[in-house]
């Protein structure tokens, strides 16, 4: 069993049709050129792909889709129920995918450590053949500790680490007390603010990233510099630094509500109209949320096309 945590993932936002259908032609094809750009997997249906407004029958067919075009997909298996987490399991192994982000069980028992095991256990059993890392977030309303990550790891060895969406704090948690204790566990930076943090200061071996839509080369070009900052390079670190810095604001859109909303206009302004339309024709940005993000989006282009002319570690990673 190959284990595909170990690189930079765009969590796929879901494209609409005018009817405001899964576009699965455009689905596709942005994953076809993110991996072509650089990306070494795809994560579909976790947050950012809206499964909670996808029926599983959308979100079995963008997995299968994706899967039979050749690209690597990591599968989200969000859902209210486990028999539905279960069954986006079995299919994902069926269809090809190339590993499992188990989210936590939501709603009902959500706070209760035994019912997050055997909802864990099942998902896991579903998909033996398939590397899992399990999804630390907030706004699930459960965080995976030690005790309960080693408990599962014993039982089920394709359980190979976390994405940790919690912040500095949760990240620096994960490397203290479990990826510290086990070179074979992986850490997968799960939010754009704290790139340069996983890699240098929790050693993280990946991240799946929102920005990263839209900044393809921009985001693997951070993950560059971070990773060799974290093997003791001054002029990386100092690099590393003053890009993350610069990807600040647009970073932060990650952390709130609105996030797809802002990467999907992002997208549009890169001239990807397939993302221009969400499921919920009243989700939109307000027209202030709209003009800051350009206004970011314009400052960081700018930015970033006269720093990046720099020589040393920034050209070496670039």
């Amino acid at each position: 069993m190959s284990n595909v945590f170990a690189g930079t993932m765009p969590a796929l936002m879901t494209p609409c049709t005018a009817d405001r259908e899964p576009d699965y032609d455009a689905l596709v094809r942005k994953g076809e050129e993110l991996i072509e750009a650089g990306m070494s997997a795809v994560v579909y249906c976790g947050s950012m792909g809206d499964w909670p407004l996808l029926t599983d029958a959308q979100r079995m067919e963008g997995v299968a889709r994706l899967a039979a075009a050749g690209v690597p997909v990591v599968v989200g298996t969000g859902a209210i129920n486990t028999a539905s987490a279960v069954a986006h399991a079995a299919h994902a192994q069926k269809v090809g995918a190339r590993g499992l982000m188990v989210i936590p069980r939501v709603l009902s028992r959500g706070s209760s450590a035994t019912a997050q095991r055997h909802h864990f256990s099942a998902i896991l059993s579903a998909a033996p053949d398939l590397p899992a890392v399990i999804y630390n977030s907030p706004y699930y309303g459960f965080a995976t500790r030690a005790d309960l990550f080693f408990d599962l790891r014993a039982a089920f060895p394709n359980l190979v680490g976390f994405k940790e969406f919690g912040g500095f704090d949760d990240l620096r948690y994960a490397a203290e007390n479990i990826t510290s204790k086990d070179d074979q566990v992986t850490l997968m930076v799960g939010v754009d603010t704290a790139v340069f943090h996983g890699f240098v200061n929790c050693g993280a071996t990946g991240a799946i990233t929102g920005i990263g839509n839209a900044l393809p080369r921009e985001v693997l070009h951070l993950v560059a510099l971070s990773r060799k900052a974290a093997k003791g390079d001054a002029d990386a670190r100092r690099a590393a630094k003053e890009l993350d810095e610069a990807l600040g604001v647009l970073s932060s859109f990650d952390e709130g509500p609105d996030l797809v909303l802002y990467y999907k206009h992002l997208m549009v302004l890169n001239g990807e109209d397939a993302y221009r339309l969400h499921f919920n024709e009243t989700d939109a940005l307000s027209d202030a949320q709209r003009n800051y993000a350009e206004s970011q989006f314009t400052l960081f282009r700018a930015w970033y096309a006269d720093w990046s002319r720099q020589g040393g570690a920034i050209a070496a990673c670039a």
